[in-house]
């Protein structure tokens, strides 16, 4: 089995040639099909998150990520077998040859919130390709049958950002989906921003306008149906905001997570507004404290999303039909420089790895 780890923050991914494992217990294995390199997984290879006003950045290693680590949680994968402990209740009609996608997000199982379905929000959690070996291999094992949903025919390369840019941005959608008559402004343009767009559409929503400072991914989101896009180093961009909305702003999904992200986003929000946070960024608040209940604004935090929302998205994508991300394909040996290009900036839509 052929994987590329990370052995060292900060450092070149390694090539680890190991023997291919076999499934014990509920395990199954899978032929990895595909693996898409998201910006999350550039935090765990620089190994922190930057949280502002002079702290001490979040250290992935004190949360529990040991080294070596195979990253990639977006992951869609042929079934080749199945652990000894597997029933065929357990499979949900998976057999032998079917592709799926790698739900990631893994908890406990047996706490309250795990048992609840908010695996996604376990405090002792398992994330494959965060927590235990993903994707960025020819071979991957997954804990159990339930966390490999059928692909049904959805191409591979185009469904594997479902498990990560799909889930979180269309449980981040769910969350202002009561402002869907208006236009919902979102932050971010790129793998993430570009999913959000197609799938509000698929939802029924009015349309969203698009702030990115990349020119080039300012014109993607064009291309893809934005309502308007706004470069938020403008000088104007707040009037900018207020004119294209066309009326009181009263949504926002922010995923970028700056400070000046979060600090413009909640600006152009209405009394009672909402503003939603996604991206990992970095970086500290600088809101105004009293404007938070003049304003009656929520701001609220929005982590990946769970199973059940996971299926809902795949069921969405093919009653709807709704058209993919752009997708750049590379071999798994360039998974290193795919990071290095997503790192620069020169990711539209999303890179995918091929084993």
């Amino acid at each position: 089995m052929k994987s590329f780890k990370v052995a060292d923050f900060k450092a070149p991914l390694q090539e680890f040639d190991e023997a291919t494992p076999q499934p014990s217990g509920t395990q199954v294995l899978i032929k990895v099909k595909a693996a898409g390199v998201c910006h999350s997984d550039l935090h765990i290879w620089e190994g922190g998150y930057d949280l502002g006003h002079g702290r001490k950045p979040l250290s992935l290693k004190d949360r529990g990520i040991n080294l070596p680590l195979t990253m990639g949680h977006e992951t869609v994968g042929e079934v080749l077998a199945f652990g000894p402990d597997v029933k065929p209740t357990d499979q949900g009609g998976l057999k032998h040859g079917d592709v799926g996608l790698v739900y990631p997000w893994i908890g406990c199982g047996k706490c309250a919130t795990c048992l609840g379905g908010d695996e996604n929000m376990c405090l002792t959690p398992r994330s494959l390709g965060v927590y235990c070996d993903g994707g960025y291999s020819d071979h991957m094992l997954v804990p159990h049958p339930r966390y490999l949903l059928n692909l049904n025919g959805l191409d591979p390369a185009s469904a594997a950002p479902y498990a990560c840019s799909g889930v979180t941005t269309y449980s981040a959608l769910k969350k202002v989906e009561q402002h869907f008559d208006t236009p919902i402004v979102m932050f971010g343009a790129g793998g993430l921003g570009l999913m959000a767009l197609s799938l509000l559409k698929a939802m029924g929503g009015k349309g969203a306008i698009m702030v990115d400072i990349d020119a080039r991914k300012r014109e993607a989101a064009e291309k893809a149906g934005a309502l308007a896009t706004i470069d938020p180093k403008a000088p104007d961009a707040l009037e900018q905001l207020a004119k294209k909305a066309g009326g009181p702003i009263r949504a926002v999904i922010d995923l970028v997570g700056n400070a000046a992200t979060t600090q413009l986003g909640f600006d152009c929000l209405t009394k009672g507004g909402k503003l939603v946070i996604v991206g990992l960024f970095g970086g500290g608040a600088t809101w105004a404290l009293p404007l938070i209940p003049i304003k009656a604004v929520t701001i609220q935090g929005s982590y990946v999303g769970n199973l059940r929302e996971t299926q809902e998205l795949l069921d969405l994508v093919r009653a709807k039909n709704v058209a993919p991300i752009p997708v750049t394909k590379a071999p798994l040996n360039k998974a290193n420089d795919a990071l290095v290009q997503l790192q620069q900036g020169a990711v539209v839509g999303r890179t995918v790895l091929t084993p």
